[in-house]
């Protein structure tokens, strides 16, 4: 019998949790899993006989692979994409297969064939080879129904696909709730009151952005917004705030309002801190409870090497 691991949403039931225990927990200003599995807003039961991965760059696979391992899963299939995820994946998977950008029908059919029902997003694809699609038949015919063009409808439409096929799109946060901190300090030097204030202002900036769908992270310096991402990306859009900002600037990464927690959720890590530290950034304000911190020793590391500081807000 297939072992099944519950993500509670909304009910007044108690699971277990220990799956979801990771090395560092206690050393983070992490969320209680159990509020997790009360605040969420739909249920779902998680089959550990076999999960597929549609894996991106960064860091983000691996930590998947390693949490879902530690949860008990015993079989993990993966679609990775060339020229994005990292060779290394093919060792931690037990199957995998590499795909072209835009190549839907390839995917779906591999996932059927691998008899997977159950995937998760994981892994960022870059801006640039979204520009670069070779789609097939499928991705055409799901791109014509779209009117616009964005994370949010390209990765829901993708999901729609997937369930046509019999196949569930799992949050993105699936067996690592507790890589989101609380609200507070979360690592580096701690920080004065007039950077909290430029925190909080550009946390309320990159809400509005991120609700009109034009991005989810912006850079401000004493009550001024340097720059606002777009299409290009939390790097490039970190970069240009650096340089109006020459230093002692601070970048805000929220996720979006009602965030489908299924894709796009925000990510940070250690070449977050040094892309920031590089660009002048050295406050960093993500979203409590809806972001994700991968690599956290590395990145607690290069937060106090750069002497940036990271805080959680809500």
């Amino acid at each position: 019998m297939a072992q099944v691991f519950v993500l509670a949403f909304e009910t007044d039931a108690i699971f277990p949790i220990n799956a979801l225990k990771v090395p560092f927990a206690d050393s983070i200003p992490c969320i209680d899993v159990t509020d997790v599995l009360h605040k969420a807003n739909l249920e779902m039961a998680v089959d550990l006989t076999s999960i597929g991965l549609i894996a991106g760059n960064g860091l983000y696979p691996e930590t998947f692979v390693a949490a879902a391992r530690r949860a008990g899963v015993k079989r993990l299939v993966a679609v990775a994409f060339e020229n994005e995820t990292k060779p290394e994946l093919a060792g931690l998977v037990d199957e995998i297969c590499w795909v072209r950008v835009g190549q839907l029908h390839r995917m779906i059919a591999f996932f059927k064939k691998e008899k997977v029902t159950q995937t998760v997003m994981v892994g960022q694809i870059a801006p640039k080879n979204l520009f670069d699609l070779r789609p097939d038949f499928r991705t055409l015919l799901m791109l014509a129904r779209l009117k616009r063009r964005n994370a949010e409808t390209l990765f829901g439409a993708i999901g729609d696909e997937l369930s046509k096929d019999g196949i569930t799109l799992l949050p993105a946060t699936t067996f690592l709730e507790n890589l989101m901190p609380d609200v507070g300090h979360v690592a580096g030097p701690q920080i004065k009151q007039r950077r909290q204030e430029d925190a909080e202002y550009g946390f309320k900036i990159a809400k509005e952005s991120s609700r009109l769908d034009i991005g989810q992270t912006v850079v401000v310096k004493n009550g001024t917004v340097l720059a606002v991402e777009a299409f290009e990306g939390t790097n490039e859009a970190v970069k240009r705030g650096g340089v109006l900002g020459r230093g002692g600037a601070t970048m805000a990464k929220v996720s979006k309002p009602g965030q489908d927690m299924r894709f796009d959720v925000p990510v940070i890590g250690p070449d977050t801190i040094r892309n920031a530290a590089a660009a002048g950034v050295n406050v960093i304000a993500i979203e409590a409870g809806k972001t994700l911190m991968l690599g956290y020793e590395e990145l607690r590391e290069e937060c106090l090497r750069q002497k940036v500081s990271l805080i959680a807000l809500a």
